[in-house]
């Protein structure tokens, strides 16, 4: 369904890249992790309060 809709990108090949660019790479996956984290917490939290609406 959604996860065939959505284009996975190319894989990046790491072993091109320097130690700082790794470094750098993974602060940027830590901050994506993050956002989608938060963006989860939010969703989550929207659905509680629509379901206890129509629970009531």
């Amino acid at each position: 369904m959604f996860e065939e809709d959505t284009p996975r990108p190319a894989k990046l090949d790491l072993e091109i890249l320097s130690v700082d660019e790794l470094k750098a790479r993974i602060e940027t996956l830590k901050a994506d992790i993050e956002a989608c984290e938060a963006e989860i917490a939010r969703k989550e939290a929207h659905k509680s309060a629509a379901d206890s609406i129509f629970k009531s």
